[in-house]
């Protein structure tokens, strides 16, 4: 098996815009802007970053459970191609939650035009992630894994949940 990479230069183009973007956002804590206020918008954006945290959070111990992860291992070290729970709902559950914590959260939580324009190239980036991971599982795994991305999207929730509910399976 040929050894694959980890990182590729692109993801620190979206790191950069993860931490522009964070939602403990360090150009509104130094007030380089000034967002208006919107206590709607502020409790959807709460809403939106704790569900983008949870599924950020999820695959630490949800692989464990499911993805015969060897003993002492990181999580990322799953022998199993893992289909149920979450990941019967998009493939890369963290990359879900990144984009929801971060990128939509933020705007919502700090209504600022500046947020919605670098949420953009962070989600493409983000997506372009995914479709690198893709990749590397699917040398790792073969074809389990091509049947796996024929079934659940790779990070489109409500398409995810569309097909879940119209396939009647149970998590």
């Amino acid at each position: 098996m040929k050894t694959s990479y980890r990182y590729h230069p692109l993801d620190l183009l979206a790191y950069l815009l993860m931490v522009i973007c964070f939602p403990l956002n360090p150009l509104v804590l130094l007030n380089v802007i000034d967002p208006y206020e919107n206590d709607l918008l502020l409790v959807l954006g709460f809403v939106i970053w704790a569900i983008g945290m949870f599924f950020v959070i999820y695959p630490v111990f949800y692989f464990r459970i499911k993805g015969d992860v060897p003993l002492g291992k990181s999580f990322v070290h799953t022998n199993r191609v893992v289909t149920k729970g979450l990941y019967s709902i998009v493939r890369h559950v963290q990359y879900t939650g990144g984009i929801l914590s971060i990128f939509i959260a933020t705007p919502l939580l700090y209504p600022h035009w500046i947020f919605v324009l670098l949420a953009i190239p962070g989600i493409w980036l983000t997506y372009l992630g995914t479709q690198r991971e893709d990749r590397m599982l699917i040398e790792k795994f073969g074809e389990p894994y091509r049947n796996y991305m024929r079934q659940v999207p790779s990070v489109n929730i409500l398409a995810g949940i569309y097909r879940r509910l119209k396939s009647k399976t149970l998590m």
